[in-house]
């Protein structure tokens, strides 16, 4: 008798291999259904998502995308970081939401951090897209190098409205590194002043260090818009180290370009942050 009948030729089963199950729409996963809110960052609106939501949506995913005060449309950049906050919390609130799951991109991360101290109860988890993780107490701007924070500060006192334009070449060079010169001027042509103050505020976080809220931080790993490899800055591991027990999926691309031209493998990876 044959010891190991599994080496038949009539053996029925076959086991497929990781890549064959990649490539067989047989073998997709069925996504768990999911609701998302995205908030985006500096220098940017709510088309910064568009591609991204749209991939999500086409998953079976429900997806809001709220602007917040002193972007889109709104004229008004002076606006404060607890205006902001608010009003997403209240997004949240009057669309009756629960079980979400909150993204944060590059600046939204602070709001992650404010919006799930004000409604807790309605979040499912807390993702992070290269986004600010700031320490009780700190400002935006002290997690950037000195260098930084005095071209900051200069184009802040050199402007009319309290505001802060990024320049062109820092936009390319350190925002959006990964793409075609065309891509980026695209993108940089659409881009309004930022409201200045809410980087130079010191944040109370005390509430949010104490909440239990699942977390996981989504690490692109070509991003230079904070320093690769130093340890006293950057997106991870040391901003996404604060925050506790918390799932690190990472996948490269650029602080800028890539959500916006590769919007299906992002999605793909906010859905693997974000599934239980």
């Amino acid at each position: 008798m044959d010891q190991f009948p599994f080496q038949q030729s009539n053996w029925p089963f076959r086991i497929p291999v990781p890549w064959e199950q990649d490539a067989d729409p047989a073998y997709r996963e069925k996504e768990q259904p999911l609701t998302f809110v995205l908030i985006h960052g500096s220098w940017a609106d709510v088309s910064f998502w568009a591609g991204v939501a749209a991939e999500l949506r086409k998953k079976g995913h429900i997806v809001y995308v709220p602007e917040y005060p002193g972007h889109g449309a709104d004229p008004n950049k002076a606006v404060t970081h607890a205006v902001m906050s608010k009003s997403i919390a209240d997004y949240i609130q009057s669309h009756h939401l629960h079980n979400v799951i909150l993204v944060g991109h590059s600046f939204g991360g602070t709001l992650v951090q404010k919006v799930a101290e004000l409604v807790p109860d309605r979040l499912k988890r807390l993702v992070f897209l290269n986004a600010f993780v700031l320490k009780d107490g700190e400002r935006l701007v002290d997690e950037f190098m000195p260098p930084m924070i005095a071209m900051f500060e200069q184009l802040r006192k050199n402007s009319k409205d309290d505001t802060i334009m990024l320049p062109f070449p820092a936009y390319r060079e350190q925002f959006s590194n990964l793409g075609s010169l065309t891509q980026v001027q695209s993108l940089y042509n659409k881009i309004t002043p930022e409201p200045a103050g809410p980087f130079f505020e010191k944040l109370d976080l005390k509430k949010f260090y104490s909440l239990t809220v699942p977390r996981s931080y989504l690490h692109l790993t070509d991003d230079t818009a904070l320093p690769l490899g130093n340890p006293n800055y950057g997106w991870h591991p040391h901003m996404s180290s604060r925050l506790g027990l918390f799932r690190l999926i990472q996948t490269p691309g650029d602080h800028m370009t890539t959500v916006q031209f590769e919007p299906k493998t992002i999605a793909r990876k906010l859905y693997e942050a974000a599934r239980d």
